[in-house]
C-alpha cells in the first residue's frame, strides 16, 4: 500500500509539471518600431512585448540602460510607453548617443520572471544579437555584451 501511494504521488507530480510545461511560457521579445504606428508616432527606437499563453498584457515590464561613456559606468532607468497593442511598449532613446549601451528589460508575471537584453550604440539598437533568459537579467551577460 505504501509503495502504491508513493508511485501515485510521483505520477501526480510528473503530471503537474508536464501540465505547466505545456501551458506555455512567459518571455519578452523586441520588435521593429517601423512595424507599429504607435511606435513611429512616439519616435521609438525599439518595441518590447510581453508574450506567452496567459495574460502577458498584465505583466510588469521595467527597463534599464547600462552603459560605458568615456570609461565611466552609467545606469539609467528607461521609460516604457504602452501602445494600443496589449502587452507592448515603446522605448525612445533616453541614453546618450555616445558610448556602448545594453538595454536590459525584466518582465514579471505572477511568480514568473524573464529578461531581454539588447545592445545600443551610435548606430542604433541591435535587435539581431539580443539575449533572452528566464529570471532577472544576468550581470555576466550584460558585462559580456558591453565588452563586445
Amino acid at each position: 500500500m505504501l509503495k502504491t501511494m508513493t508511485i501515485f504521488r510521483a505520477a501526480l507530480a510528473v503530471l503537474a509539471v508536464s501540465v505547466q510545461l505545456q501551458a506555455g511560457g512567459f518571455w519578452l521579445i523586441s520588435g521593429n518600431p517601423e512595424a507599429s504606428a504607435d511606435a513611429k508616432n512616439k519616435q521609438a527606437v525599439v518595441t518590447v512585448k510581453a508574450v506567452g499563453c496567459h495574460q502577458p498584457e498584465t505583466a510588469t515590464v521595467i527597463g534599464t540602460a547600462i552603459g560605458t561613456v568615456n570609461g565611466q559606468r552609467k545606469v539609467l532607468p528607461l521609460k516604457l510607453e504602452p501602445t494600443s497593442t496589449p502587452g507592448m511598449y515603446t522605448v525612445a532613446r533616453q541614453w546618450p548617443a555616445e558610448g556602448k549601451w545594453v538595454l536590459s528589460f525584466e518582465g514579471r508575471y505572477g511568480e514568473s520572471k524573464t529578461s531581454l537584453m539588447l545592445t545600443a550604440g551610435p548606430s542604433g539598437v541591435d535587435r539581431t544579437h539580443q539575449k533572452q533568459a528566464t529570471g532577472a537579467p544576468d550581470q555576466q551577460q550584460i558585462e559580456a555584451l558591453l565588452a563586445n
